[in-house]
């Protein structure tokens, strides 16, 4: 894992936060958005020379994120990106569908126009990532526009178990952005805001769960998800503005 891999634009250190705080959340955003690929080995030098800070803070850092499902500790000790099989990748989509599903329905009473507002400005900021092509910017787009929607909740509890979900599905994510527009025709996220806006739980269930089985369409067909390696990651060509433009048409 080198500087050359990923990408911290997009994250800067807190003041006050520990060396061991830090580590733990660069390395779960780095896993989240998908800048490190299944079958990928990480380890403790080459990541504390990354951040440049002493080892302590990495072993812990990766044993969290080891008992959160985002890494996998193999027999001979080495830390690496678990691959996810066929069934495993269902089982992970189906939980994050009626875990997101009854989010939004809990969080939709209490969105105010202020929230709404929100969404909006959060949409148009991935729609721009979009048509640069930002494969990083998509997919923390998209995280922060669902995170800022079910956050409206006061008692938002499921969104620790969900993020969860985010951080074991992260290193496929750029799989499902090849090709996007063969399997995501429609902007889910209009629909969504579009259910808020006429308070429509029905219609807010049914984009929700539109929109987390469209995303994820090319990355769920068996065939490429097992013959997909870091290598052919490297070369996944991004949807730009002429896919976005046609979106937009047909929402």
């Amino acid at each position: 894992m080198s500087k050359n891999d990923i990408n911290f634009d997009k994250l800067a250190r807190e003041t006050g936060e520990t060396a061991q705080e830090w580590v733990y959340r660069a390395l779960r955003f780095v896993v989240m958005s998908g800048q490190v690929q299944p079958g990928r080995a990480l380890t403790i030098r080459g990541i504390a020379d990354m951040l440049d800070v002493s080892a302590m803070p990495v072993r812990e850092a990766l044993r969290r994120l080891t008992s959160e499902g985002a890494l996998e500790l193999k027999s001979n000790r080495r830390i690496m990106v678990p691959d996810l099989s066929p069934a495993r990748l269902a089982e992970l989509l189906e939980l994050r569908i009626m875990l997101e599903v009854h989010a939004a329905e809990r969080a939709l009473p209490y969105v105010t126009e202020a929230k709404l507002s929100e969404l909006h400005a959060l949409n148009d900021e991935q729609n721009k990532a979009f048509e640069d092509p930002d494969p990083q910017g998509i997919i923390i787009g998209n995280q922060a526009f669902h995170r800022a929607l079910y956050l409206a909740h006061p008692h938002a509890v499921t969104l620790p178990m969900i993020e969860r979900i985010w951080l074991q599905l992260g290193p496929l994510h750029r799989l499902a952005l090849a090709n996007l527009e063969k399997h995501y025709v429609t902007d889910r996220h209009v629909e969504i805001m579009q259910a808020i806006e006429t308070r429509n739980p029905f219609g807010l269930r049914a984009a929700i769960e539109a929109d987390i089985r469209d995303g994820a369409g090319y990355m769920t067909q068996t065939e490429l998800l097992e013959r997909y390696t870091r290598a052919e990651a490297d070369n996944l060509v991004m949807p730009g503005k002429d896919y976005m433009t046609r979106l937009v048409k047909t929402t």
